[in-house]
Order: structure tokens, then C-alpha cells, then sequence
């Protein structure tokens, strides 16, 4: 792999990592990591992509990783920057050559997608873990510790920090303070930000997608079961869409929602870029 940066639209500089192919190029895959999931975690997925003739760039968000600022105390975004410009400009960073591009997409990956400004450039794109946010359609246990999470824990500690401190749970990155503040706010929606009155006209831009899709939830992912995949993803209306679900006993009896991008989950990453060859119209590009 070797070190990657490229610019936004808005001039936000963002980095990562390219992993070469190492066998006949079929095709580049970008990583659209969830919510303060640091590119790293990535790592193991993009290795094995490599080995199989893809080209793969993981990267961090802006105010995540090695693409944050000094500090996140201050610092102001917008969550749907990560869509609209952010995974924008890694799909812009791909495309060259005629080379087909593809995305692989876990949780916010799958949020991201719909905001590309240039989706029509991406020839497939595969999501584990996509849902809807709403602690509704959670288990009961899990309920409980979502709300206090949101309403009681979290709030404070970003208060207090100026951000929200997301690592002292070991769950992932810190997050700037307006990006968990839009974040908690629509997950108070059955249909996340769809229902956000504030938001009306933005199943306008998941309408126009019509890159063939999969959307791949594990039954034991408590965060994102499939019907909370289901309530967010039927606004990619003219998407040829396929819903997987996941069972976890085929996989060791394990996968909750950060286990597809772990070692065990290979299976799904073999899936995964199966698929890709299967919609790539050019084959083999070598």
C-alpha cells in the first residue's frame, strides 16, 4: 500500500491508503467507512480486494482519522459532507483509465452513497450494515442502552469535550461536535433523516441512483437489523437493489454490526467482489 491525498470540492484534505492490485486489474474498489470508523479497520478487506485484481482506496472522513484536524474542539462540518463531498472526491480519485469503479460500503457507507454527486461514475456498489438508525427497531436491550447513550451519556461528555469523545467506549474515532448533533438528531426517525422535516427533497437524490446495489445485513447486527436496513434503503427507488440477510452461524455464530470487516467475514468479502466481476461489462483489465 502507499499513502494517498486528494482534495475535496470545498479544498478539505483528505488521506489515505492505495492498495495496488496484485494480480490482472478488475477493477478499483473504494471503502466507505461507517461512523468514526477509522480507515485502518479496513485494512484486512483491502488487502484481500488487492490480491484479487483490485485496486482499493480506503480513506478517512473529514474530522476522522488521519483526515482530522489538530483539534475537533471548534472544528464544524456537515455530516453529509462525508457523502456529498468527501466519498465525492475518492470516486473522482478512482475514475480514470475506463477502469471500473466500485464501492464497498459499511453503515454510514451505505447513507453516503445516495449523496454522491457523481454516483453515475460507480459501476456497483455493496453495503453491510446499512440501516436506519432508529433504536425502534432494535432489541429491547439494546434499546436501553442506545437511548442512554444518546439523551444521557453522550450529550454530556461532548459538552463537556467540546466534541463528541467516541473512543472512551472503544467504538471508533471522536466526532466533531455538529456531526454527532445531526447524527443523534436523526436517529430519532423511524426513517432517519428522510422524516426530518428540515429535510424535505433529499429522497430526490436517491431516486436518481440507479447503480445496481446490495444491501447485506447480519440477523445478530443490533444496530442495523434488516428491517431497519429495509426502511432506509427503499428510497433508492430505481436502484436495482438485492437485500441480503446474513446468518450468523455460518460465519462462526458471530457477526454484529462491526464483524463484517473482521478476519472471519471473508466469506463476505469473497461475496462481495464476486459480485463486482459479475457486473463489470469489461472483465479482466490487463
Amino acid at each position: 500500500m502507499e499513502p494517498a491525498s486528494f482534495y475535496t470540492e470545498d479544498r478539505y484534505l483528505l488521506r489515505g491508503q492505495l492498495y495496488s492490485a496484485k494480480t490482472a486489474l478488475q477493477g478499483r474498489v473504494i471503502v466507505a467507512g461507517a461512523t468514526g470508523v477509522p480507515q485502518g479497520f479496513y485494512r484486512r478487506f483491502a488487502q484481500f480486494a488487492c490480491e484479487q485484481g483490485f485496486e482499493t482506496l480506503t480513506f478517512d472522513y473529514r474530522g476522522i482519522g488521519e483526515s482530522k484536524p489538530e483539534t475537533l474542539k471548534g472544528f464544524e462540518m456537515d455530516l453529509l459532507d462525508w457523502g456529498k463531498q468527501d466519498l465525492a472526491a475518492a470516486v473522482e480519485f478512482m475514475s480514470k483509465d475506463d477502469v471500473p469503479v466500485f464501492v464497498i460500503g459499511h453503515s454510514y457507507g451505505g447513507h453516503a452513497f445516495g449523496l454522491l454527486p457523481n454516483h453515475h461514475k460507480v459501476s456497483g456498489c455493496y453495503v453491510f450494515g446499512t440501516g436506519a438508525g432508529w433504536h425502534g427497531y432494535m432489541p429491547f436491550g439494546e434499546q436501553l442502552k442506545v437511548l442512554t447513550m444518546w439523551h444521557l451519556v453522550l450529550p454530556v461528555l461532548t459538552w463537556w469535550k467540546g466534541y463528541c469523545a467516541w473512543q472512551v467506549f472503544g467504538m471508533g474515532e471522536d466526532l466533531p461536535k455538529n456531526a454527532f448533533s445531526q447524527w443523534r438528531h436523526w436517529c430519532r426517525y423511524p426513517h432517519y433523516f428522510f422524516d426530518d422535516p428540515k429535510m424535505e427533497g433529499i429522497e430526490t437524490l436517491y431516486q436518481a441512483v440507479e447503480t445496481p446495489m446490495v444491501a447485506a445485513n447480519a440477523l445478530d447486527d443490533l444496530w442495523a437489523m434488516p428491517r431497519s436496513r429495509d426502511a432506509f434503503v427503499q428510497y433508492y427507488r430505481n436502484a436495482p437493489l438485492t437485500r441480503q440477510d446474513l446468518d450468523p452461524q455460518t460465519l462462526g455464530g458471530k457477526i454484529g454490526h462491526m464483524g463484517y470487516f473482521r478476519q472471519p467475514a471473508t466469506p463476505l468479502w469473497q461475496a462481495s467482489l464476486d459480485w463486482f466481476k459479475s457486473i463489470n461489462p469489461a472483465g479482466s483489465m490487463a
